[in-house]
C-alpha cells in the first residue's frame, strides 16, 4: 500500500513547527509514497491565520523540494482554507486563490461567527454546540469551492472534556444533508488522525459519517495526518486505511492542479 499524507503543516502556517524540507525528509525516510501541503489559509481578519502565509515564499519552498526530492517522493501544494463559504470573505478569496497553482483545498471549520470554537462553546447547552458546528459545516458544503471536508467533526475535540462526545443519531439528518451535498457536487471527507493524539481517542470524522457517506455513494476520502512536525507526520494513517478498508472503501483520492486520482488498497 502506497503511504501519503494529506493535511500536513509546516513553519508556513500559524502553528508549523517543521520546515517543508524538514516535513519531505522525513517522510522520505518513512517511505511515503506522497505528501500535500496543506497550510492555513484565511482572508478573514477574525482568524487567527490571516495575514501568515506568505504564498510566494511557500510556493518557491515547495519548487525547491520538488527538485531536491525529485523521483523520490510527490510533493503537494494545497491549502486548509477556514471558513472558505463567509460571503464577506468569499470574493476576496476567489480573486486570491485563482493566483496560486494549488493540488488541493481542504475546507474547514474552526470559528463559529468569527469566534473560534472553543470560546463558542461557553455557555451553550451541548445539542447547540455540535448543532451550530455542524450547521455551519452544511453551509460551507452548499457555497464553498473546496475537494474535502476538513476533520468534519472537529468540535468534539474542544467539547469532549466538557459534554463528550457526541451521539451520532442526534445529528444524523443534517450530517446526512451534509454529505448528500458534497457528494452531489463531487466534494470529498477526510479522515484526520490527529484525533488518536488527544482525549478524543478517535479520528475525524467518526466511523458512523465514514459508513454513511459510503452507504450514500461517496467514495473520494483523503488521509491525513494534521502533522505540524516531523513527529506526528502520517501518524496512524495506516490504522486510518485500515478503517476504511473494513468500511468497504476501495482506494484513498489524490490531487494534483485540483484533479483527482485513486490510489487502491
Amino acid at each position: 500500500m502506497k503511504i501519503v499524507d494529506y493535511h500536513v503543516h509546516s513553519t508556513n502556517s500559524f502553528d508549523g513547527k517543521s520546515s517543508i524540507e524538514e516535513m519531505c525528509q522525513k517522510a522520505l525516510e518513512m517511505k511515503l509514497y506522497e505528501i500535500c501541503f496543506t497550510e492555513h489559509y484565511s482572508v478573514d481578519s477574525r482568524d487567527v491565520s490571516y495575514g501568515v502565509l506568505d504564498y510566494e515564499k511557500y510556493s518557491h519552498e515547495i519548487e525547491k523540494v520538488k527538485e531536491k526530492f525529485n523521483g523520490s517522493l510527490i510533493i503537494g501544494k494545497g491549502l486548509e482554507i477556514g471558513e472558505p463559504h463567509l460571503k464577506k470573505c468569499r470574493k476576496e478569496l476567489d480573486i486570491q486563490t485563482k493566483k496560486m497553482n494549488l493540488d488541493f483545498i481542504i475546507g474547514s471549520i474552526h470559528n463559529i461567527d468569527g469566534v473560534k470554537l472553543r470560546l463558542y462553546m461557553k455557555d451553550k447547552e451541548k445539542d447547540k454546540v455540535y448543532y451550530d458546528y455542524f450547521y455551519e459545516i452544511y453551509k460551507m458544503v452548499s457555497s464553498a469551492d473546496i475537494d474535502v471536508i476538513g476533520h468534519m467533526d472537529l468540535m468534539k475535540r474542544y467539547a469532549y472534556e466538557v459534554y463528550g462526545n457526541y451521539d451520532f443519531c442526534d445529528y444524523r439528518e443534517i450530517i446526512g444533508e451534509i454529505l448528500k451535498i458534497a457528494i452531489s457536487k463531487g466534494i470529498g471527507l477526510e479522515i484526520n488522525g490527529s484525533g488518536y493524539l488527544n482525549s478524543v481517542g478517535e479520528p475525524y470524522p467518526k466511523i458512523e459519517i465514514l459508513k454513511l457517506y459510503r452507504e450514500l455513494g461517496g467514495d473520494i476520502i483523503t488521509v491525513g495526518s494534521d502533522s505540524h512536525n516531523i513527529e506526528t507526520l502520517a501518524k496512524n494513517n495506516l490504522k486510518m486505511i485500515d478503517i476504511l478498508r473494513k468500511e468497504g472503501f476501495k482506494y484513498i483520492s489524490t490531487f494534483s492542479s485540483r484533479k483527482r486520482s485513486f490510489i487502491k488498497f
